[in-house]
Protein backbone atom coordinates (compact mmCIF):
# COMPACT_ATOMS: atom_id res chain seq x y z
CA UNK A 1 0.00 0.00 0.00
CA UNK A 2 1.55 3.47 -0.89
CA UNK A 3 1.78 5.58 1.52
CA UNK A 4 -0.68 9.10 1.76
CA UNK A 5 2.01 11.55 2.85
CA UNK A 6 3.74 13.38 0.03
CA UNK A 7 6.69 14.69 -0.05
CA UNK A 8 5.56 18.61 1.27
CA UNK A 9 3.79 16.47 4.02
CA UNK A 10 6.86 14.56 4.61
CA UNK A 11 9.48 17.19 4.51
CA UNK A 12 6.75 19.56 7.06
CA UNK A 13 6.41 16.15 9.27
CA UNK A 14 10.31 16.19 9.35
CA UNK A 15 10.33 20.26 10.27
CA UNK A 16 7.84 20.28 13.00
CA UNK A 17 9.49 17.00 14.79
CA UNK A 18 12.85 18.62 14.16
CA UNK A 19 12.00 21.82 15.64
CA UNK A 20 9.98 20.41 18.68
CA UNK A 21 13.04 17.46 19.14
CA UNK A 22 15.29 20.86 19.46
CA UNK A 23 12.76 22.14 22.58
CA UNK A 24 14.87 22.38 26.37
CA UNK A 25 12.99 19.51 27.90
CA UNK A 26 14.15 16.52 30.16
CA UNK A 27 15.61 14.73 27.33
CA UNK A 28 18.09 17.19 26.17
CA UNK A 29 18.98 17.92 29.77
CA UNK A 30 19.61 13.88 30.31
CA UNK A 31 21.74 13.39 26.75
CA UNK A 32 23.65 16.76 27.04
CA UNK A 33 24.97 16.20 30.78
CA UNK A 34 25.79 12.42 29.93
CA UNK A 35 27.43 13.83 27.32
CA UNK A 36 29.41 16.40 28.51
CA UNK A 37 30.19 14.72 31.86
CA UNK A 38 31.37 10.98 30.15
CA UNK A 39 31.31 11.34 26.33
CA UNK A 40 29.27 11.11 23.01
CA UNK A 41 28.80 8.01 22.77
CA UNK A 42 26.71 8.26 26.09
CA UNK A 43 25.00 10.72 25.11
CA UNK A 44 23.85 9.39 21.90
CA UNK A 45 22.85 6.04 24.04
CA UNK A 46 20.21 8.35 25.74
CA UNK A 47 18.73 9.80 22.60
CA UNK A 48 18.43 6.67 20.84
CA UNK A 49 16.34 5.74 23.66
CA UNK A 50 14.10 8.49 23.09
CA UNK A 51 13.59 7.54 19.83
CA UNK A 52 12.46 4.48 20.61
CA UNK A 53 10.36 6.21 23.24
CA UNK A 54 9.00 8.06 20.42
CA UNK A 55 8.43 5.47 18.10
CA UNK A 56 6.20 3.47 20.60
CA UNK A 57 4.13 6.21 21.23
CA UNK A 58 3.70 7.08 17.14
CA UNK A 59 2.62 3.65 16.71
CA UNK A 60 -0.17 3.70 19.77
CA UNK A 61 -1.05 6.69 17.90
CA UNK A 62 -1.68 5.46 14.91
CA UNK A 63 -3.48 2.48 16.53
CA UNK A 64 -5.58 4.87 18.60
CA UNK A 65 -6.59 7.04 15.45
CA UNK A 66 -7.84 3.74 13.61
CA UNK A 67 -9.68 3.01 16.56
CA UNK A 68 -11.36 6.29 16.27
CA UNK A 69 -12.47 6.28 12.65
CA UNK A 70 -14.00 2.69 12.98
CA UNK A 71 -15.83 4.23 16.03
CA UNK A 72 -16.64 7.51 14.28
CA UNK A 73 -18.03 5.18 11.72
CA UNK A 74 -15.69 7.44 9.13
CA UNK A 75 -16.22 10.81 10.75
CA UNK A 76 -12.57 11.83 10.41
CA UNK A 77 -13.71 15.93 10.18
CA UNK A 78 -14.20 15.78 14.42
CA UNK A 79 -11.02 14.40 14.44
CA UNK A 80 -8.70 16.96 12.33
CA UNK A 81 -10.85 19.94 14.02
CA UNK A 82 -9.81 18.21 17.61
CA UNK A 83 -6.27 17.98 16.62
CA UNK A 84 -6.02 21.36 15.12
CA UNK A 85 -7.35 23.02 18.29
CA UNK A 86 -5.29 20.53 20.16
CA UNK A 87 -2.40 21.80 18.46
CA UNK A 88 -3.37 25.48 18.72
CA UNK A 89 -3.76 25.00 22.99
CA UNK A 90 -0.21 23.02 22.30
CA UNK A 91 1.39 26.04 21.13
CA UNK A 92 -0.39 28.70 23.37
CA UNK A 93 1.33 26.30 26.47
CA UNK A 94 4.57 26.66 24.78
CA UNK A 95 4.44 30.44 23.85
CA UNK A 96 4.09 31.23 28.04
CA UNK A 97 6.21 28.38 29.30
CA UNK A 98 9.66 29.15 30.98
CA UNK A 99 12.68 27.48 29.37
CA UNK A 100 15.38 25.56 31.71
CA UNK A 101 18.75 26.83 30.96
CA UNK A 102 20.76 23.62 29.46
CA UNK A 103 24.42 23.65 30.52
CA UNK A 104 25.14 19.84 31.63
CA UNK A 105 26.46 20.78 34.56
CA UNK A 106 26.98 17.34 35.47
CA UNK A 107 29.27 15.88 37.88
CA UNK A 108 31.38 13.94 36.31
CA UNK A 109 31.65 10.35 37.75
CA UNK A 110 35.03 8.67 37.76
CA UNK A 111 33.15 5.44 36.53
CA UNK A 112 31.17 6.40 33.43
CA UNK A 113 27.36 4.44 33.53
CA UNK A 114 26.88 2.02 31.21
CA UNK A 115 25.75 2.31 27.59
CA UNK A 116 22.83 -0.25 28.28
CA UNK A 117 21.63 1.96 30.99
CA UNK A 118 22.03 5.70 29.22
CA UNK A 119 19.32 4.17 26.57
CA UNK A 120 17.09 2.71 29.03
CA UNK A 121 16.97 6.22 30.97
CA UNK A 122 16.15 8.07 27.45
CA UNK A 123 13.41 5.42 26.84
CA UNK A 124 12.09 5.82 30.51
CA UNK A 125 11.78 9.60 30.39
CA UNK A 126 10.09 9.74 26.83
CA UNK A 127 7.85 7.14 28.19
CA UNK A 128 7.11 8.75 31.22
CA UNK A 129 5.73 11.19 29.33
CA UNK A 130 1.92 10.38 28.66
CA UNK A 131 0.71 13.19 27.24
CA UNK A 132 2.96 12.25 24.42
CA UNK A 133 0.81 10.06 22.52
CA UNK A 134 -2.01 12.76 23.30
CA UNK A 135 0.30 15.38 21.27
CA UNK A 136 0.79 12.52 18.42
CA UNK A 137 -3.22 11.76 18.21
CA UNK A 138 -3.49 15.77 17.74
CA UNK A 139 -0.77 16.08 15.74
CA UNK A 140 -0.63 13.27 12.98
CA UNK A 141 -3.96 13.89 11.52
CA UNK A 142 -2.18 17.53 10.35
CA UNK A 143 0.12 15.49 7.65
CA UNK A 144 -1.83 11.56 7.24
CA UNK A 145 -5.56 11.19 6.04
CA UNK A 146 -6.39 9.45 9.07
CA UNK A 147 -9.28 7.31 7.14
CA UNK A 148 -6.78 6.19 4.68
CA UNK A 149 -4.02 5.46 7.64
CA UNK A 150 -1.62 2.14 6.77
CA UNK A 151 1.38 0.63 7.68
CA UNK A 152 3.26 2.28 4.63
CA UNK A 153 2.36 5.99 6.60
CA UNK A 154 3.48 4.20 9.96
CA UNK A 155 6.15 3.36 8.36
CA UNK A 156 7.44 6.80 7.20
CA UNK A 157 6.48 8.88 10.21
CA UNK A 158 8.76 6.35 11.84
CA UNK A 159 11.72 7.19 9.51
CA UNK A 160 11.17 10.77 9.67
CA UNK A 161 10.57 10.81 13.28
CA UNK A 162 13.90 8.54 13.35
CA UNK A 163 15.90 11.22 11.22
CA UNK A 164 14.21 14.05 12.96
CA UNK A 165 14.36 13.39 16.72
CA UNK A 166 17.25 11.39 16.77
CA UNK A 167 19.23 13.90 15.01
CA UNK A 168 18.55 16.39 16.74
CA UNK A 169 19.52 15.05 19.64
CA UNK A 170 22.79 13.82 18.53
CA UNK A 171 23.64 17.07 17.76
CA UNK A 172 23.21 18.09 21.13
CA UNK A 173 25.32 15.46 22.49
CA UNK A 174 28.13 16.44 19.76
CA UNK A 175 27.88 19.98 20.96
CA UNK A 176 27.55 19.02 24.84
CA UNK A 177 30.55 16.18 24.25
CA UNK A 178 32.68 19.75 23.29
CA UNK A 179 31.22 22.18 25.50
CA UNK A 180 29.61 21.97 29.06
CA UNK A 181 27.23 25.42 27.74
CA UNK A 182 24.79 24.16 24.72
CA UNK A 183 21.67 27.31 25.47
CA UNK A 184 21.37 29.30 27.90
CA UNK A 185 17.84 30.24 29.18
CA UNK A 186 17.18 32.74 27.17
CA UNK A 187 17.74 30.98 23.99
CA UNK A 188 16.18 28.10 24.97
CA UNK A 189 12.81 30.65 25.48
CA UNK A 190 13.57 31.68 21.67
CA UNK A 191 13.62 27.85 21.07
CA UNK A 192 9.92 27.71 22.93
CA UNK A 193 8.85 30.56 21.01
CA UNK A 194 9.67 29.47 17.75
CA UNK A 195 8.23 25.99 18.26
CA UNK A 196 5.30 27.45 19.21
CA UNK A 197 4.92 29.43 16.21
CA UNK A 198 5.28 26.12 14.10
CA UNK A 199 2.67 24.25 15.84
CA UNK A 200 0.19 27.01 15.86
CA UNK A 201 0.77 27.17 12.18
CA UNK A 202 0.22 23.40 11.69
CA UNK A 203 -3.00 23.75 13.85
CA UNK A 204 -4.40 26.27 12.08
CA UNK A 205 -3.41 25.14 8.84
CA UNK A 206 -5.35 21.54 9.86
CA UNK A 207 -8.34 23.45 10.99
CA UNK A 208 -8.67 25.54 7.59
CA UNK A 209 -7.86 22.65 5.05
CA UNK A 210 -10.03 20.09 7.19
CA UNK A 211 -13.23 23.17 6.93
CA UNK A 212 -12.62 24.24 2.99
CA UNK A 213 -12.36 20.36 2.48
CA UNK A 214 -15.80 20.10 4.43
CA UNK A 215 -17.15 23.37 2.50
CA UNK A 216 -16.51 21.74 -0.67
CA UNK A 217 -18.33 18.29 -0.23
CA UNK A 218 -21.41 19.72 0.60
CA UNK A 219 -21.50 22.23 -2.36
CA UNK A 220 -24.33 20.86 -4.59
CA UNK A 221 -23.42 19.61 -7.61
CA UNK A 222 -23.70 21.72 -10.70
Amino acid sequence: MEPNLGPGGIAGLFGAMAVLAALPSTSVLVVTAQAAAHGFRHGASVAAGVVIGDLVYILVAFFGLQLLVGALGGVTDAIRYLGGVYLLWFALRLWRSPAPSIDGDDDDDASAPSMYSGFVTGLLITLGDQKAVLFYLGFLPAFVDVARIGIADAAVVALVAVVAVGGVKLIYAALAGRTRGVFGSRAGRVLNRIAAVVMAGVGVLLLAGTFLSSSVSVLPPD
